[in-house]
């Protein structure tokens, strides 16, 4: 399938400033793209998964992407689906972050490839060495601030405050394209839907800086269906760096997407054909309890980030969990388990009544509730039917002296830590 027929299949495609144009221009052979990846955090976290694989798919396409390092830009702080001012983070922190984030691009990019490597590039090497006065009137003439208002990332920011320092990001990330326009030929630029503006912006300041015609692509905000924060959980963000967030923790992110939300997951963030995707789109219609499109999606994203082994390592947690196979877990398992939970403590006790412990872990909220959910064998103790009310639990009860889970009904899962 032509790469931009796939890109509108998956749903990739949100704007675009001259799609027929763009057709045109890689009808004509290969061309070079450009995302930017600002170093704000020292890991990229699962909203950049979009961007970066899209410009995986233009590279298997037969296109070079150049992921581009915002050492630069990552000093000014970018306006951008922000409601206050970024705090401004000490250079040798971005520095170090930048060289974090290339890294991790290199997982996903083939920089090493014979045909067709990919590029990588920090804008802090021509962003570093400008002065004002002849960026002023060389690149600033170009842009009025009329122009600039009527952004969106600007506008909406007027009535809460936003500095000159905020304001100029757009006027730098354009001068990115004009850069590797002059270097590389680079003829496209994507990125998020928030990042339209100042895609648009870059593509007007090459053409009139040196009358090019380059093009921009914006992918569509991830969004899930019942209205909470795509990559956001309980603990927080999502990040890439397994020191961050476990692959465990990761997978389970994967494997809990709801069935309104898997198929367009499966179209954005695997590399499925259209009949394998549509197949599974009638599985989920068809037996949605077997959540065959989830495990699909966990294991192809795992594998994209951490490996085949770490995904098949979280699977098989997760079906012995499912199983109440527990026991079957070695402590490293475990371990990877109770990193990812939130566990109640159980600290100084030779042994906790069953229906104080259920209570004391926000499994039940009462201990009328625990003891109904006994006597209605919804409770499990690592994997064992828990149906006495006067049951006393004790830490040679617990899975290598120290691990408890408790499952109330099918997929509850709670979990104690015995010290």
């Amino acid at each position: 399938m032509d790469i931009l027929d796939d890109l509108k299949f998956r749903g990739l495609i949100n704007q675009v400033s001259n799609l027929e144009g763009l057709r045109k221009e890689m009808n004509k052979g290969k061309i070079s793209l450009y995302c930017g990846f600002d170093p704000t955090a020292d890991s990229l976290h699962i909203g950049h998964l979009l961007p970066i694989l899209t410009l995986k798919r233009f590279q298997e396409a037969g296109h070079q992407p150049i992921a581009l390092v915002g050492g630069g830009t990552g000093l000014i702080g970018d306006p951008s689906g922000k409601k206050e001012e970024r705090a401004l983070n000490p250079q040798e922190t971005v520095e170090k972050w930048s060289q974090g984030l290339k890294v991790q691009l290199e997982q996903f990019l083939y920089f090493k490839s014979k045909n067709n490597p990919a590029l990588i590039a920090n804008n802090y090497d021509w962003l570093g060495k400008i002065k004002a006065i002849d960026f002023l009137r060389d690149i600033g003439k170009y842009f009025t601030v009329s122009y600039m208002l009527a952004k969106e990332s600007v506008k909406a920011r007027l009535e809460s405050g936003i500095s000159f320092t905020e304001f100029n990001y757009m006027v730098l990330q354009a001068y990115d394209f004009l850069c590797l326009s002059e270097k590389y030929n680079c003829k496209l630029q994507i990125g998020g839907s928030d990042q339209w503006g100042n895609i648009t912006a870059g593509v007007e300041l090459v053409k009139k800086k040196i009358n090019k015609e380059v093009f921009g692509l914006s992918t569509p905000l991830v969004t899930k269906s019942d209205g909470t924060k795509f990559g956001k959980t309980e603990k927080g963000t999502i990040w890439l760096d397994a020191k961050k967030t476990t692959p465990y923790q990761f997978y389970q992110f994967w494997i809990n997407t709801d069935d309104k939300d898997v198929i367009q997951y499966l179209k954005y963030f695997t590399f499925l054909s259209k009949r394998e995707i549509e197949n599974l789109e009638k599985e989920v219609q068809k037996n949605p309890e077997k959540r065959k499109a989830q495990r699909i999606l966990a294991n192809k994203v795992m594998s994209l980030v951490h490996s085949k082994e770490a995904s098949l390592m979280a699977e098989k947690i997760s079906q012995k969990l499912f199983y109440d196979n527990m026991k079957e877990l070695s402590e490293k398992e475990l371990q990877m388990v109770f990193e990812d939970a939130r566990a109640f403590v159980v600290q100084d006790m030779p042994e906790i009544n069953l229906i104080d412990l259920l209570v004391a872990a926000k499994v039940c909220f009462s201990k009328r509730q625990a003891r109904e959910d006994i006597q209605n064998k919804a409770i499990f103790i690592n994997g064992n039917s828990c149906q006495d009310i006067k049951q006393i639990i004790k830490k040679s009860d617990c899975l290598y002296n120290k691990y408890l889970i408790v499952k109330k009904g099918k997929k509850n899962y709670y979990f104690a830590l015995w010290k």
